[in-house]
């Protein structure tokens, strides 16, 4: 069950309107790059590296950064999409564009969330607020990044198994996806949102309401020909049927969407289709399929764990080079104060004693002068 609730956050990483210019063969190629990014990740990440190789451009290059980091995700290489994404959020220092350094903090937001680094993903977001809060109200970029950071929000809530309030966040994102002009744009995330909107209503036990949310999620994967998206979105249909024991109909659904998720490397989607299967197989009795699914489902969860472990050391690889860094500008500045103390304190010292000799070579004329007075 937990695996079939992984929050599925991925596409939300790429979703952004073009602000990185208005280079046509750039766009169209980043254009089919995205499309390409869940149904053949492979094929998006040879495209982009192409692009890197002969952009010179900071902002083109972030964005180019971020569809790397979301391909990889889509593939649950967290370790090669978690060093992208370092490598956006460090370039997007280098530039003052507001929209760029929000977007590139919640994406990587989304990444820690997915790495279940739940912590650092709210403060990641918490990093955002001041940003977002100084886009206009009027652009589109500030109704793009508040679903983003309200659907992150929920996924986390989600998880935490708080159906409840998960649910408030997620419905706060869908009214500002919904508030961007160009609808078809927020498909695939609209589609995404509802998958888990989806499964707060089946934790809850209202299997009507799953049931019409999940069916949301798939239309709008369909509309924007994502059929990873229209998987998961099956998968959360079929689950719905089991829990109504109508385990024919749950199996037609996960076969339909085992087909569509062929070609796209997503080791959690697979993993998910493959334990719902197994648990359909063994409730209508069939051993030798059960086994069969149940086998190619711990092969995919012992694949994903490994991948995710590998990219949380990395992630505390990261963390500690962020503190040594840390460490080393504090030690600078400790260094430069005492530097200064130290000058201002030989300074005043040295002052002191000036002031101290010019005193006593004053105090010895007087009293010469004195005794000169005297013997006359």
């Amino acid at each position: 069950m937990k695996v079939a609730l992984k929050i599925i956050m991925a596409i939300l990483l790429c979703f952004r309107i073009s602000a990185y210019g208005q280079n046509v063969p750039f766009d169209s190629l980043m254009k089919k790059a995205r499309l390409e990014i869940y149904d053949n990740p492979d094929n998006a990440i040879r495209i982009a590296k192409d692009l890197l190789g002969k952009e010179h451009d900071i902002h083109k290059k972030i964005g180019i950064y971020q569809l790397l980091s979301t391909a990889n995700i889509a593939k649950r290489d967290f370790d090669q999409s978690l060093l992208y994404l370092l490598k956006a959020k460090e370039t997007a220092q280098k530039t003052n564009d507001l929209k760029i350094r929000t977007s590139v903090l919640i994406s990587a937001a989304i990444q820690y969330q997915q790495m279940e680094l739940f912590n650092k993903s709210l403060e990641t977001l918490n990093e955002a607020e001041p940003l977002l809060a100084k886009l206009p109200d009027d652009l589109p970029e500030k109704h793009i990044e508040t679903a983003r950071s309200y659907a992150i929000r929920g996924m986390i809530y989600k998880s935490q198994s708080n159906p409840e309030i998960a649910l408030e966040k997620f419905l706060i994102s869908i009214q500002n996806f919904e508030k961007i002009k160009y609808k078809q744009t927020t498909y695939s995330n609209m589609s995404v949102v509802y998958y888990n909107i989806g499964y707060c209503y089946l934790n809850l036990s209202q299997l009507e309401k799953a049931h019409q949310a999940f069916l949301r999620s798939a239309e709008y994967a369909r509309k924007n020909k994502a059929k990873s998206l229209e998987a998961f979105a099956l998968k959360g249909m079929a689950e719905m049927y089991k829990q109504k024991k109508e385990n024919e109909t749950a199996l037609l659904l996960l076969i339909k969407a085992e087909e569509l998720s062929k070609n796209t490397g997503d080791l959690i989607l697979n993993e998910g289709i493959y334990k719902e299967m197994s648990d359909n197989y063994l409730a209508l009795g069939k051993p030798d399929l059960y086994q069969n699914y149940s086998k190619k489902y711990f092969e995919m969860r012992f694949q994903r764990e490994q991948n995710e472990l590998s990219s949380i050391n990395h992630s505390i690889n990261d963390h500690n080079l962020e503190t040594l860094k840390k460490s080393s500008t504090m030690k600078t500045r400790y260094n430069y104060l005492t530097a200064i103390i130290g000058g201002v304190s030989i300074f005043t010292i040295a002052l002191l004693l000036s002031l101290i000799l010019k005193i006593r070579r004053q105090n010895l004329k007087y009293r010469k002068e004195i005794q000169k007075l005297i013997r006359s």
